[in-house]
């Protein structure tokens, strides 16, 4: 073909280019002069619940660096189908996707302006390993955790006044969940700081002293909460009782396979922003001995509710709990999140919100499915594939660069 009477359009985020990304664009330039309408932010955000790794601008400026590549453009609309303003107002020759991408809404949309459609199979440069960006996002095996109830009780300051558990669960990382969403992202990375990719096997307490250590130095002003830490290194839910000490009395662990099936299926993300940068949660803070009674009282009902498998007590045991740390961190919603969570109370269960300030993910509990959520899934007991030997991992791992950033 003539590539200088030829256009050829592609779509797509791009975030995290690879050599496989290269490969296609290379493959979609020999149908002709290569535009290239990239996913926004904006878009990326509300199709996968996470912003991307590189914005929209740097994404576009390695874009135009390759050769392949004649012009780039941000696409305007929404959705999968958000190139469609760009495509309409620029009528190329020829549409390309990767195989793995076609969708036939793609394929209509070019039949009725009169674009050839063309799917092409994902097929590596010669000599290289087929590449993804959602394999190379998988290859981070660090689990994130959420609390279901009982969240602030591991700070002194408030189980001094009334001890209690926290019930947390680890999740396996199928999403690239946002930073600053009260996953324990900041703490995650202190993990991967120490260990790279994977947790090493070994006791999982031993593993969370470690990271609950090299997370908070001596000298460190704000002490991250262990629920953060214990979350990631403990498999399935886990109860932890709290008494005025930042290291839990003792751990009550839940391991059933059953229960834990069930629990997955019942609580759902529902995505919002990530956290503002330098939130202070703490302004305006309402500290009481009933508000932390009351959010000891929820975490046991929320254990209670679990092990008894009933939706809709965990539902109100996980309200009743958001609600009690409302009334003392009023500054962990807005009122736009507010109105968010009146609205989708009405829907559901039982919500909380995974981060303070509004930021992260509602945890929604329902029995049916919730439109615009994402699944969980609790991370087991066991050495998982892949995961090395905590002596291996003491023994070959040298620690470099900079202590992780908080996120």
């Amino acid at each position: 073909m003539n590539a200088r009477r030829t256009s050829a359009f592609v779509s797509g985020c791009f975030d995290l280019l690879h050599s496989g990304h290269v490969a296609f664009l290379q493959a979609a330039a020999e149908y002709g002069k290569l535009i290239v309408a990239l996913g926004s932010d904006r878009t990326v955000f509300e199709l996968k619940g996470r912003y991307p790794e590189n914005s929209e601008q740097e994404r576009a400026f390695m874009l135009r660096a390759l050769s392949c590549v004649d012009r780039v453009v941000i696409s305007r609309g929404s959705g999968y189908l958000d190139f469609e303003p760009e495509l309409r107002e620029l009528r190329p020759d020829v549409f390309i996707v990767n195989e793995d991408g076609s969708r036939e809404d793609k394929a209509a949309l070019c039949r009725a302006l009169g674009v050839r459609y063309v799917a092409l199979n994902r097929t590596p440069a010669s000599g290289l390993t087929a590449r993804s960006t959602t394999a190379l996002r998988k290859q981070s095996k660090i689990p994130y955790r959420i609390d279901l109830a009982g969240g602030w009780l591991d700070q002194p300051f408030v189980s001094k006044l009334h001890p209690g558990p926290v019930i947390v669960t680890s999740l396996e990382p199928d999403h690239r969940f946002c930073e600053r969403s009260g996953m324990a992202t900041s703490t995650r990375k202190t993990a991967a700081w120490i260990w790279g990719s994977r947790l090493p096997d070994g006791d999982g307490e031993t593993l969370g002293k470690i990271v609950f250590a090299c997370e908070n130095p001596p000298g460190k002003q704000e002490v991250s909460g262990s629920q953060d830490a214990l979350g990631l290194t403990l498999p399935g839910l886990n109860r932890l009782h709290y008494d005025g000490e930042y290291w839990p009395s003792h751990i009550e662990p839940l391991r059933d396979e059953v229960t834990l099936d069930w629990l997955q299926s019942v609580i759902r993300l529902y995505p919002l922003q990530p956290r503002r940068q330098k939130y202070d949660v703490l302004g305006d803070t309402r500290l009481s001995r009933d508000g932390a009674k009351r959010l000891a009282d929820a975490a046991t009902a929320c254990w209670d509710a679990v092990r008894a498998l009933d939706v809709e007590r965990l539902g109100a045991a996980i309200t009743a709990g958001f609600e009690a740390q409302v009334s003392m961190f009023p500054r962990m919603v807005d009122a736009q999140i507010g109105g968010l969570v009146a609205e989708k109370r009405q829907e559901v269960a039982g919500l909380k919100l995974t981060g303070a300030g509004g930021g992260g993910y509602l945890v929604l509990v329902s029995e049916k499915a919730v439109p615009g959520t994402l699944p969980i899934r609790i991370r087991r007991g066991g050495l998982a594939p892949g995961h090395i030997r905590f002596e291996e991992a003491h023994t070959n791992r040298n620690f470099q660069g900079a202590w992780p950033e908080a996120a």
